[in-house]
Formats: C-alpha cells, sequence, structure tokens
C-alpha cells in the first residue's frame, strides 16, 4: 500500500474518531440540559400553578397573645411547643388540645405557651410556613397565621405552601401585604427558624410536636417533656405533677 493510501486511512479513521467525540459530547451536554430543564421545571412549577382554595378558620381565643407565645410571660410553668406546619400529628395536637390547654392553664396565668418551629424538618416548606407566620406576627396575627397554615395543611411535602400560597393566607388575613412581603421576600426570620431547631434539639426534640415543660423548684429549673400529639389529659398531668412540685398544689 503507498504511503498516501496509509496516510488516508488514517486521516478517515481519525476523522470517524472525532466525529464519535463529537457525538458524544453533544449526547452528554443534551442529557445535562434535558436534566436541567426538568430541575428547573419541579422547581418553578409549584409557583406557577393556581393558588387553589385557601380554607380560613375562625381565629379563636389566644389569651395574652404576643408574637408567637401566649399568656403571662411569668406564669410558673413555660411549656415550649416545637412543631411543624406540615406535621399531621401538630395539627391533630391543633385542633385537637390546643384550645383546651389554652382555656385551661394559659388563660388563668398557670402556663405561658410558646410556639417554636422545628426548621425544615419535614422540608424546605416548612421553613417558608415558619417565616411566614412570624412575619405575620410582626402585625400581631401570628396566631391567625398559625390556625390557617394548619387549615391548609395537605399532607404534601411540595406544594401546600408555596411562596404563592403563603401571600394568599395573608391576604385572607387582611394583612399589610407591603409589610408582609418586604418581611418574607428578605428572608428577615431565617435564623430564627434555624436558631428554633437548634434549640430544640438542644431540648431534645427529635420528632414533631414535642414539648419541653420547665418549671422552677427551690431555685432550681425543672424539664418534663412530652414528645408527640398525647391528649389533653397528658398534659394536665404533667402540669399538675409541676404545680404540686412546687407548692401551688
Amino acid at each position: 500500500m503507498s504511503p498516501e493510501k496509509k496516510m488516508s486511512k488514517r486521516q478517515a479513521m481519525r476523522a470517524k474518531r472525532e466525529r464519535q467525540a463529537r457525538m458524544q459530547r453533544f449526547g452528554i451536554i443534551g442529557i445535562i440540559v434535558v436534566g436541567a430543564l426538568l430541575v428547573a421545571a419541579a422547581l418553578i412549577y409549584p409557583n406557577l400553578k393556581p393558588v387553589g382554595d385557601i380554607v380560613t378558620t375562625d381565629a379563636g381565643e389566644h389569651p395574652m397573645a404576643n408574637d408567637n407565645a401566649m399568656g403571662d410571660p411569668n406564669a410558673p410553668i413555660k411549656i415550649e411547643e416545637f412543631s411543624d406546619f406540615q406535621c399531621p400529628y401538630c395539627a391533630r395536637f391543633h385542633e385537637e388540645t390546643e384550645w383546651q390547654l389554652a382555656n385551661s392553664y394559659v388563660a388563668d396565668g398557670t402556663v405561658y405557651l410558646v410556639y417554636r418551629s422545628f426548621g425544615d424538618f419535614i422540608g424546605s416548606e416548612s421553613k417558608a410556613a415558619a417565616e411566614a407566620a412570624y412575619c405575620a406576627g410582626d402585625q400581631d396575627k401570628f396566631w391567625d397565621y398559625h390556625n390557617i397554615l394548619f387549615a391548609n395543611q395537605t399532607g404534601e411535602n411540595v406544594g401546600a405552601y408555596t411562596d404563592r400560597r403563603l401571600g394568599a393566607f395573608a391576604e385572607a388575613l387582611s394583612l399589610d401585604m407591603d409589610a408582609f412581603n418586604d418581611c418574607f421576600s428578605s428572608g428577615k426570620y431565617s435564623d430564627r427558624v434555624n436558631q428554633d431547631k437548634v434549640d430544640g434539639t438542644a431540648a431534645g426534640v427529635t420528632g414533631t410536636p414535642a414539648f419541653s415543660i420547665t418549671y422552677t423548684v427551690n431555685g432550681e429549673q425543672k424539664q418534663r417533656f412530652i414528645a408527640g400529639a398525647y391528649p389533653f389529659s397528658e398534659f394536665q398531668t404533667q402540669i399538675e405533677g409541676a404545680l404540686v412540685e412546687m407548692g401551688l398544689k
């Protein structure tokens, strides 16, 4: 075979390899582009789809409400609830037990009840919902917003608390939307929600809802702990036991 033919064959093979390499590169780029589009669609779609129906509820009674707390700050017993607005057991506590606790022990000054989030425990929308509730608290509407969040819980980790729906809840409560949107979009309470989770973990919280009950006996701080959406009777037992320890019963 002449040198010219050998060179032509090598050039043809090199050209073929180059074409194959280009095709592989194009294929990889195509896969990356398609993947990026799918991820973008998954992130964007929840905020483009219709907001849907908003369930509103009676605001209810929240004795001595102040931001995310209710009751007398000097009450002998403090209960910190660590919760997640996407948690169905937290919704159960809200619907079945919270009002009994408020009427029986918060209203008479025995218990100071504080709601704390547990960060992004279930998902990113858990954190967003908590931040939005704290923003509503700037307008003295924390508990109203807390109620509407639980009323619109869907059991899905994505879609119940999109930014658009969180804004729609604020509108349904007639909040000052400029103030709410400025608060929420700025991430004003992002660090506060993160700190909730840090504090909850330090208190022994591993799931939601969980309740840290603190009180003082002879100058020593005591703690009782309830993990789960127990009925009012369990809270009654723990509170009455603490009152006996303090000599108030």
